[in-house]
Order: structure tokens, then sequence, then C-alpha cells
């Protein structure tokens, strides 16, 4: 009995450790069970408080020159996500955690934020961003999105601009024909700070929404909103916005103090109609 509990437990942590190492791979581009240099040399610098460069041209998804300018309107929000079309795996599966994200979301691409899709392989054409934008909005069907969800290419001068100024690295592996790169989204404020980054190749809504908040320093969302965001504090080590138990507390102390004033509130009232009644009912006494 001891001895098959602890084959069991061996081969649960034998799966664990391998389960790891693949999650691990998959948000840096990397197939499990291969190694290999470069692997190494692909890492997610957060240049959070930075501006992000903006005086760059691309081409949007109709072949059109555009200035990276041109989406920031100094109070907007830009979600920015660097994928490359031709990808055969990471990419699809982040553009089709986005999409799910947006569809989950009540705010919506060209409303309340803006989001930008660079392809970071400079020898992609603007039909390739076409088919992809396509294929998502589709997906999305959300009427309107398409003005707010821009798909770009770029020639490799721009684009290694842009990355260096995320601090986002990719390397071509020539051995499997393809890039290691990181898989994130990065939120940037209106006038090109950068505020948050989200790893992963699936997006909760209440992260995507708290990183919005941030990103609007408040002007997205409702007072409810925000005093979710208030409750919510961004942990790095899990990656995720996490209840802040001390803010919690503070919220709970004052909604206690209005619940007190308002039935005590309540108690003065009924007593100073009863007054009044016994009153009326009682002229001389009263007199």
């Amino acid at each position: 009995m001891i001895r098959r509990l602890n084959i069991s437990l061996s081969l649960f942590f034998s799966l664990s450790l391998l389960m790891a190492v693949g999650q691990s791979s998959i948000l840096f581009g990397q197939p499990s069970g291969q190694s290999h240099p470069a692997w190494d040399e692909v890492d997610l610098d957060q240049k959070l408080g930075e501006k992000v460069a903006m005086d760059l041209t691309f081409q949007n998804s109709e072949g059109k020159d555009v200035k990276l300018a041109d989406y920031f309107d100094g109070e907007t929000p830009v979600v920015l996500s660097l994928v490359y079309h031709d990808c055969p795996m990471l990419c699809n599966l982040i553009l089709d955690g986005v999409t799910r994200s947006l569809g989950n979301l009540s705010w919506m691409p060209g409303e309340e934020f803006e989001m930008l899709t660079v392809s970071f392989n400079a020898i992609e054409t603007p039909d390739m961003a076409q088919r992809q934008k396509e294929r998502h909005l589709r997906e999305l069907n959300r009427p309107g999105a398409e003005d707010g969800w821009h798909f770009m290419t770029g020639e490799e001068d721009a684009i290694n601009t842009l990355t260096e100024s995320v601090g986002f690295t990719f390397k071509w592996i020539e051995e499997q024909q393809e890039f290691a790169h990181p898989s994130v989204l990065i939120f940037i404020s209106g006038d090109g700070t950068i505020t948050r980054y989200l790893h992963g190749i699936e997006f909760q809504e209440r992260e995507m929404r708290n990183a919005l908040m941030e990103a609007s320093e408040g002007r997205v969302g409702n007072i409810i909103d925000m005093a979710i965001m208030y409750c919510f504090q961004f942990d790095p080590s899990s990656n995720s916005y996490v209840l802040h138990a001390w803010n919690v507390m503070k919220i709970g102390s004052v909604l206690g103090a209005l619940a007190l004033g308002g039935i005590l509130l309540m108690f003065w009232r009924r007593e100073n109609e009863q007054l009044s009644t016994w009153e009326q009912s009682h002229p001389r006494a009263a007199t």
C-alpha cells in the first residue's frame, strides 16, 4: 500500500513538473521538450512608467502608412499585442485569447480603448494582417470593433524601435523556422506611458478591466469599477490582480459608518415624527 502511494506521489509530482515546464515554454513561444540557446535570450524587460516609441510609421491592414502616434489621443488607453501572422502556434493562441476576452468585456475597442496588433516579422504584408483582422473580428462579432482594433505590419527599423521601447525581445530560430517570443498584452496610457503587462494566452475579464482602468487613470468605467479597482492590487508574482485586504477594510469601515448613520437618522426621524404627532394630539401639554 505504501509503495503504491509512493509511486502515485512520484507520478503526480513528475506530471506537475512537466506541466509547469510546458506552461513556461508556451508563454515564451518555446515548444516543450526543445532546447536552444536562443530561448535564453528571449525575455521581457518590463518598462513600467516609460514612454513607448510613437514617432514610428507602420502599414495598416489596408496597406496605408500610419503613424503610431495617431492612435494616442492623450486620454484613451491603448492595448498593444506583438505577434506575427505566420506563427505556427503561440500567436494564434494569444489572439484567440484576446478575442475571447474582448467578447466578455462590456467595453469595446474604438470606444473606451484602442487595440493595436503589430507584427514583429518585417517580411509580413498588410494582406496577411487584413486576413487576421477579418478572422478575429468575425469571431468577436461586435459591430463597430473594426474601428478600434488595428492590425499593422512594418519595416525592420520601426519594429525594432517599438519592441525595444516596450522591452519585448524575440529571436528567429533557423532550425525550427519560427520565432521565440514572449506572450503578453501591454497596456499603455493615452500619452504613451506603459502602465501594465499581462502575461499569458488567456486574459481574465477582471484583469483586463483593471488594467484598462489603470491605463486610463480612472477615466474608463463607472464608480462601481473604480471601487472594484480600489479593492484589487496587481501582484507581479501571480501576474494578476489580487484582493487588497487593507483597502477592503477601509471601504468596509466607510460603508459601516454610513449604514450606522443611516440607522441613527431613521430613528431620529421616527422619534421626531412621533413627537410631532403627540404634540398635535396634546396641544395644551405641548404649550
